[in-house]
């Protein structure tokens, strides 16, 4: 319990408007300041208590009595509280995926150009050895702000690309005696950056109790709605960390058709279509991460 007085002299934290594309975040400094304050701290979870923004009366003082009431009666849905070494290896894995994303995005503007000034690329990757002399040709024959754009986004991309490789190394720095992160790594389709991307975004995989757990944390279960002989099962609820549904689904579409998880995909494909024939064979290949993590090898890739 935390000691009489112990917040007495407190700052008070001030926080202004958020942004509307901003995303509403764990205040982990927080939860790491009441620990250390000796409390012991749950963490509700949003989609558990959504039900609070449908009353009439809303405010802290009925939120936090109503949130006490259930913490009183076991019922307070709860969400993980990551460890600090956790969202440290979140941040790294997370902060070179936003880095990719710009890389692609600085690709797209350089495409952009050559195809605003009538310039055809014959070659499949633009920024390989023969993209790269083509592009040092085309450069002397453009517009003088076309010609500034592309040395601009060329300069940036050789920056971004070198970001991205500092950043990937520090997360297989941090993972190269992580028994779970080599074992997923058999895995077909899974190689050190999907690796990690699990590693960090599922953590301590033994708060699941089985691989079905952990798909459906994941976002990669069917909707299921039912009232008395009626079932209904949509869309997957895409409710968990999206970085793990991509890796998934990216791990997947490199899988051999001769693999068991590529025969999987194919079989479903043939029936269902190709996109939740990728979904079912990502929530395969869910379970083979799980077994991974926990164990630190995998048993079932035989086959």
């Amino acid at each position: 319990m935390l000691e009489p007085g112990a917040f007495k002299g407190a700052r008070r934290v001030l926080r202004g408007p958020r942004c509307s594309n901003a995303p509403g975040l764990p205040d982990y400094w927080a939860a790491d300041a009441l620990a250390e304050l000796g409390a012991n701290v749950h963490l509700a979870h949003p989609l558990g208590v959504k039900a609070f923004e449908y009353r009439r009366v809303k405010n802290d003082l009925r939120d936090a009595t109503d949130l006490a009431d259930l913490l009183r009666m076991g019922r307070l849905p709860e969400a993980w509280i990551a460890p600090r070494e956790v969202r440290e290896l979140r941040g790294l894995v997370r902060h070179r995926a936003k880095l990719v994303a710009v890389r692609a995005n600085l690709k797209c503007q350089i495409h952009g150009i050559l195809a605003g000034a009538g310039v055809a690329v014959p070659m499949s990757d633009l920024f390989g050895l023969a993209g790269t002399e083509l592009l040092d040709r085309v450069c002397r024959r453009l517009g003088e702000v076309d010609r500034w754009r592309l040395l601009s986004l060329r300069r940036v991309l050789e920056l971004v690309e070198g970001e991205i490789d500092r950043f990937g190394a520090l997360a297989r720095g941090r993972l190269g005696h992580d028994r779970g992160y080599r074992a997923i790594q058999a895995i077909p389709g899974v190689g050190p950056v999907l690796a990690a991307v699990f590693v960090a975004e599922i953590g301590d995989v033994t708060r699941f109790p089985d691989p079905s757990r952990l798909a459906s944390w994941a976002g990669l279960t069917p909707r299921h709605r039912e009232s008395d002989t009626t079932v209904r099962r949509g869309h997957i609820t895409k409710q968990g960390p999206r970085l793990v549904r991509w890796a998934a689904v990216e791990a997947v579409q490199r899988v051999s058709k001769h693999h068991r998880l590529g025969q999987l995909r194919d079989r479903v494909a043939v029936r269902r279509g190709r996109n939740i024939g990728k979904v079912a064979a990502a929530r395969e290949l869910t379970r083979l991460v799980y077994y991974g993590l926990r164990d630190g090898h995998i048993r079932a890739l035989a086959g």
